[in-house]
């Protein structure tokens, strides 16, 4: 059977030949696409420019690793500390999944005291030095300071850790009061949590 010619194919079934120029202008616009903000190989660095200084990391110190944490935060009707008869819902603590910017799960947040665990056994324990408000109904931006760390892995070598980009997990607006004392209740969030090394020792 002979192959048809192509003058005798429809405009649709006729093959498609590039030129060189053609193909490399095709190449070029594809590359250019993919640098876009937004294309499959773009995505800018962290900046903390634009944070309050309360929670920007010292001068000296480069960012070592982005991650998403969601999870919940728990909070305990309590009389607050120092004034009986008084209550107030009172953090008892979070639990939160890490994962890095592409989804992929690295571990666990939890407190207190606040503790980043990864899942190749390295953890790291921090302590607040400040925090600044986020918008209404989340809970603040923070910075905090590395106080230990175990293992060797993922968590080991930083410096500071940023709270940032938070959503959500602020105490319940609804009553706490001597009949609800005791009671607790749990609030989801999410929250972009930076980790930041010494400069010298990134890499």
């Amino acid at each position: 059977m002979n192959a048809p010619s192509l003058s005798s194919l429809s405009s649709y079934q006729r093959p498609i030949f590039l030129t060189a120029p053609l193909a490399a202008a095709l190449v070029a616009s594809l590359t250019a696409c993919a640098s876009m903000p937004g294309g499959p190989s773009a995505r800018s660095a962290f900046s903390q420019a634009s944070l309050p200084a309360a929670v920007q990391v010292p001068a000296g110190h480069t960012v070592s690793l982005e991650t998403v944490a969601k999870g919940e935060i728990t909070y305990e009707c309590r009389e607050k500390a120092g004034m009986p008869g008084t209550m107030e819902w009172a953090f008892v603590g979070p639990q939160a999944t890490l994962a890095d910017r592409s989804g992929r799960m690295l571990g666990r947040y939890f407190g207190p005291p606040a503790t980043w665990a990864s899942s190749d056994g390295s953890a790291l324990v921090g302590a607040q030095v400040a925090v600044s408000a986020a918008s209404a109904g989340s809970i603040p931006l923070q910075l905090v300071k590395t106080t230990s760390t175990t293992g060797m892995g993922s968590m080991t070598g930083h410096a500071f850790v940023q709270r940032v980009a938070t959503v959500g997990g602020v105490a319940p607006s609804r009553s706490c009061d001597a009949a609800s004392r005791g009671q607790r209740e749990v609030v989801p969030y999410q929250a972009d949590y930076i980790f930041w090394k010494p400069a010298a020792s990134a890499g």
